[in-house]
């Protein structure tokens, strides 16, 4: 790998894959990536599985899966 890019973590402790290396390895919108720690480096890889989905007219990704049960459990909440 040559290089190096600095990123940015926001307020909800997400970073930005720089897009030549998401194109490199071939990352998408919708991938899963493996985080693990190592000698105090935080390193990414790419899953081989897909994350189980179901039809209800379009895909479910994470996000929209997190953002369902924050809107269920304030609907609880009252």
């Amino acid at each position: 790998m040559s290089g190096t890019s600095t990123v940015k973590v926001t307020r909800h402790r997400q970073v930005t894959i720089p897009a030549h290396l998401a194109d490199t390895l071939g990352i998408k919108e919708g991938d899963t990536l493996d985080a693990r720690l190592e000698d105090q480096h935080i390193v990414l890889k790419k899953t081989k599985h897909k994350l189980p989905s179901f039809k209800i007219g379009r895909r479910l990704g994470d996000i929209d899966i997190d953002r369902l049960i924050e809107e269920s459990m304030s609907e609880i909440a009252g």
